[in-house]
């Protein structure tokens, strides 16, 4: 504890200042971390007294006592300095030279008076040790010390409350109860008779000092009674800076890091003045000392660490509390201006004041400026995060960009708050109409995008819906295409329009803008249709073609057709040139109106009617009625295929698919050829008639029956071998002139077999049916061999060689 006091002296015997030696102390109590939450306390009274004692028992410090077997002396000389060990907060003690000593003589009271004022001055809590049979004395109580500094104080400082605490020493049997009112009465007695200036002439004791009487009993005598009630005492020092603590008033108190220079300030000012008076010029004073404080407290913001570090924290983004942290920085600077300059001429100190305040304001407005454009930007980001995400999650536009812009807003309100900078005031408004603006370009923005894809999206659907579906009517185009169309198109649209509409009740849009987007997306759907009715006109003469392939190649049945002589070619071409000459009709203009026209007659009657020699000259007047551009009642802007158009692309479909006729006949007239192969009926009927006799032979004699057998098997053999049937397909010259060069090799070949096959020896099938035979006996026990030399068989029956 003793180490840690680290105990400095803080003016000499001589009244020097140690610069050097508190610095040093600041730096190691580190003093300077203490803000406000510090208290100073110090002790004075009568030399020997046994003030040091008091404090290294009270306060654990290191003060050098008195030895009293060397006699009693001068022991503390000047004024030292040192921390209390174990208190918290942060407690500085200060141990006072005593007074009436016999060193300094009578007649040197000047640095008494100089240390007791500087005490009362810088102190929290004053301590004045007496002896207890001192009270009610004028010298020894210290009396004439405490009136000459009361007046000095009076006039020298502002006014500061601080505790005077009254230590009796060395207690007697005297209760404290009645020492206690002789003591207040003689400091009230004192008090009254202090001349005080006009402003305190009325002011009670109690505004200036808290009086605190306590009795301790001899150190010496009763040592263990001594430090128990020392210990009780230093139990009140423990938070004695809070509200109601030990400490009293703190309105005057300074910044710990400006204590050093405090206490050099006031003693400087109360060693200047031998008779404690102040200079007659003092205004002179005060306009250069406080001009010189001004400057040295703007020099001292510019290189203040935190204002440094929030000028560059705001660089790179806002700085959260930025108001309230550089209205500190402001403040603890005005504040140690108003400390350092508080002894100074009021009207010089607050004019050099608001001096510094300006320049300082004047310093810090461009970073105050760049906070609010972070905060503008921070605030439009966060709307537009918020607006996207409450987008997402499908509520209204409008409801949506008024609820986030508020709440952005009110975020931006509150941050400017916290941003505003206390001894400024500065307005805000304008950053914030300009945050308004942006927001609004934003949301405008964000509904030209959201009204362009829900556009998209509708004429995607329509797309879908409408493509495929016109495309197949248009495919299979009949009289009932066009009323279909109308009504796929009449269906979708008010789906689509419905839908949309639905999506933009949220934008709270005038309605003349969303009846233009409907109609437009009505529009869009219709010509959805024509640009499909358009591209399948382009493809006319292949739809033609491919109708009148299926039609005219496929039965009712769907099913192949295969020309076998029967079929009515005429009139399957018909039927199939109409069906193309029908779809030409339908593809030939827009029909999406219930108007009716006359295309599917007129190109009826000049295409299709007028195709013969014998052509009327009203068929004539016809086709010369679809050398135009243009169809009748219909506007040029629903033509997709032009009368002249149409003469081309038939005439152009005539020709492809004559072809096709041209193929289908000639296979009906070869497949009737290769179905009359066979003689005619008369030729059967003469066979007949002229070969009766021949044939009354051929059962009167069985041996013919098996020589036409063979023959009938040699003959079919050759049939298969020389395939007869296919050769005369192409023909009966070709088919004799290929039979009688193949006749001749095929019959060597037919002999040849069958030399080989009867020289082959028997296959295995053979011999299991040889063994299959032998196993059957006859009823009346004759082998097989009997029944295989001619006589009759008899009746066999099968052994069953399962049992």
């Amino acid at each position: 504890m003793m180490d840690a006091a680290c105990s400095t002296q803080l003016i000499d015997g001589d009244g020097v200042f140690n610069v050097t030696g508190v610095d040093h102390f600041i730096k190691e109590v580190k003093l300077e971390e203490c803000g406000l939450s510090y208290a100073v306390v110090s002790i004075m009274g009568p030399q020997s007294s046994g003030k040091s004692t008091l404090l290294n028992n009270l306060f654990g410090t290191n003060f050098r006592e008195m030895d009293a077997f060397r006699g009693r002396s001068q022991t503390t000389k000047g004024i030292w300095i040192a921390r209390c060990a174990g208190i918290e907060p942060c407690t500085v003690v200060m141990d006072l030279e005593g007074t009436d000593g016999r060193e300094r003589g009578e007649d040197d009271t000047a640095f008494e008076k100089q240390s007791a004022l500087f005490a009362l001055a810088v102190s929290d809590i004053v301590l004045i040790n007496m002896w207890c049979h001192d009270i009610g004395r004028e010298q020894a109580a210290n009396k004439p010390l405490l009136k000459t500094v009361f007046q000095v104080m009076l006039r020298l400082f502002s006014p500061r409350k601080t505790t005077l605490m009254f230590v009796i020493r060395d207690k007697t049997r005297t209760p404290l109860e009645n020492l206690e009112p002789v003591l207040r009465e003689d400091i009230q007695k004192i008090w009254d008779s202090v001349p005080k200036p006009q402003a305190h002439k009325e002011t009670p004791l109690s505004d200036f000092f808290n009086v605190e009487v306590v009795a301790l009993s001899s150190y010496e005598e009763k040592e263990e009674q001594f430090k128990e009630q020392v210990y009780n005492l230093r139990q009140r020092f423990f938070q004695s800076v809070a509200p109601g603590g030990l400490a009293g008033d703190r309105r005057g108190v300074v910044p710990a890091n400006a204590f050093a220079f405090s206490a050099k300030q006031m003693w400087q000012v109360i060693k200047d003045n031998k008779d404690l008076d102040l200079p007659a010029h003092k205004v002179m004073v005060a306009t250069v000392r406080c001009e010189e404080i001004a400057n040295e407290k703007f020099s001292g913001f510019i290189a203040n660490e935190n204002w440094r570090e929030l000028e560059e924290a705001v660089q790179s983004g806002p700085v959260s509390g930025f108001g309230r942290k550089l209205s500190s920085v402001l403040q603890s600077s005005l504040s140690e201006y108003d400390t350092e300059a508080t002894y100074f001429e009021e009207g010089v100190r607050s004019s050099k004041r608001q001096q510094l305040q300006e320049k300082l304001l004047q310093l810090v407005q461009p970073t105050f400026q760049d906070v609010l454009g972070h905060l503008r930007s921070g605030a439009l980001e966060n709307f537009k995060h918020a607006f996207e995400k409450a987008l997402d999650a499908g509520e209204g536009f409008s409801s949506s960009a008024k609820s986030c812009a508020l709440s952005c807003i009110s975020k931006f309100d509150k941050g400017c708050e916290e941003a505003v900078i206390e001894q400024a005031k500065w307005d805000t408004t304008k950053t914030r109409e300009k945050l308004e603006r942006d927001i609004e370009a934003h949301i405008s923005s964000v509904r030209t995008t959201k009204m362009s894809e829900l556009t998209t999206l509708y004429e995607s659907k329509l797309n879908v819906a409408l493509s495929g579906p016109v495309e197949a009517l248009l495919d299979g185009a009949n009289d009932e295409t066009w009323p279909a169309i109308r009504k796929l198109l009449r269906r979708e649209g008010e789906l689509a329009v419905y839908g949309l509409s639905n999506a933009l009740s949220g934008f709270e849009m005038d309605e003349e803008t969303r009846n233009k987007m409907l109609s437009d997306l009505e529009k869009y759907a219709q010509g959805i249709v024509e640009t499909k009715a358009k591209e399948e006109a382009g493809r006319a003469l292949m739809r033609m073609k491919d109708r009148f392939a299926t039609i005219f190649s496929h039965d009712s049945d769907s099913m192949p057709r295969v020309w076998t002589g029967k079929e009515d070619i005429r009139a399957i071409t018909k039927m199939a040139r109409s069906a193309s000459l029908k779809l030409l009709s339908v593809m030939a203009v827009i029909r999406l109106d219930d108007e009716l026209d006359n295309i599917e007659k007129t190109l009826t009657l000049a295409l299709f009617n007028s195709t013969g020699n014998n052509a009327t000259s009203k068929s004539i007047s016809t086709i010369d009625s679809l050398a135009s551009s243009t169809w009748e009642q219909v506007a040029a802007e629903k033509t997709l295929i032009t009368p002249v158009q149409c003469k081309t692309l038939w005439r152009q479909f005539k020709n492809e698919t004559e072809y096709t006729v041209t193929q289908a006949i000639s296979a009906q007239e070869a497949n009737r050829r290769n179905n009359n192969w066979l003689p005619p009926p008369w030729a059967i009927l003469a066979l007949v008639v002229l070969g009766f006799n021949e044939f009354m032979t051929l059962l009167r004699n069985p041996l013919w029956l098996l020589v036409l057998f063979v023959g009938y098997l040699i003959s079919k053999a050759l049939w298969v071998q020389l395939n007869i049937s296919g050769e005369f397909q192409n023909g009966a010259l070709p088919g004799l002139l290929s039979l009688s060069t193949k006749f001749l090799p095929t019959v060597m070949n037919l002999l040849k077999k069958l030399a080989e096959e009867g020289q082959a020896p028997p296959t295995n099938s053979n011999q299991s049916m040889n063994s299959s035979a032998q196993s059957e006996v006859t009823t009346n026990g004759e082998s097989s061999s009997s029944s295989s030399s001619g006589s009759s068989p008899a009746k066999t029956v099968p052994i069953d060689t399962s049992a």
